[in-house]
């Protein structure tokens, strides 16, 4: 990391914190040198609350700890972008962010899921005959779980080869038709993401 200069803000610098997996911009703190290294040595990002006049580990009392992923400093360095993995809401209002903004992914998964949504919702219809993710719906759940082992297996034989082409297409495919199968159960990525970090929690 580039050395950061603290003397602009008399020893402080802003802290942009950014959620590392939805791109989401959740809160504005201040860091002192102090607080940038207890955050880099605990995982757990800390400020200096100047109304406290002390450092602040966000979500000391709340247990909404925000666990470190990264941190950038812009071209002037004297300002950081800490990206995190929220626990829980943000704000002390009980909100995702400190702008009330309600911390939802906005990346080509997220569009795609939608996609895939919208074509739950044809099925049955007319328009499931024009749409592959439509009439695998009307097909069934058995018929969707066929189709993820079906690509998992096609996956796996090319993963021993040395076709990286070959590989990361059905790669694809597998993803694709296990974010199907998610959404024919009832459920989201979003609820498979909060199991992988349930998973991930430090258990320090």
């Amino acid at each position: 990391m580039e050395e950061i200069d603290f003397t602009k803000g008399d020893g402080l610098v802003p802290a942009v914190i950014q959620d590392a997996q939805t791109a989401k911009v959740l809160m504005l703190g201040y860091m002192n040198r102090e607080a940038l290294e207890k955050t880099k040595a605990t995982g757990l990002v800390t400020f200096y609350s100047r109304s406290k006049k002390r450092l602040w580990t966000k979500g000391e009392e709340s247990g909404n700890h925000l666990h470190l992923e990264g941190i950038r400093v812009d071209c002037d360095n004297d300002t950081l972008l800490v990206r995190v993995r929220p626990l829980g809401p943000v704000c002390h209002k009980g909100t995702d962010t400190c702008w009330g903004e309600v911390n939802e992914g906005v990346g080509f998964l997220d569009q795609l899921e939608a996609v895939i949504a919208s074509r739950k919702e044809e099925a049955g219809s007319g328009a499931s005959k024009s749409s592959y993710v439509a009439s695998l719906f009307d097909k069934g759940i058995n018929k969707i779980a066929q189709k993820v082992g079906e690509e998992a297996v096609e996956t796996i034989i090319e993963a021993m080869d040395s076709q990286d082409e070959l590989f990361l297409n059905e790669s694809a495919d597998l993803l694709f038709h296990l974010m199907v199968l998610v959404q024919a159960k009832g459920f989201t990525l979003k609820d498979v993401v909060s199991v992988l970090e349930t998973r991930h929690q430090p258990t320090r």
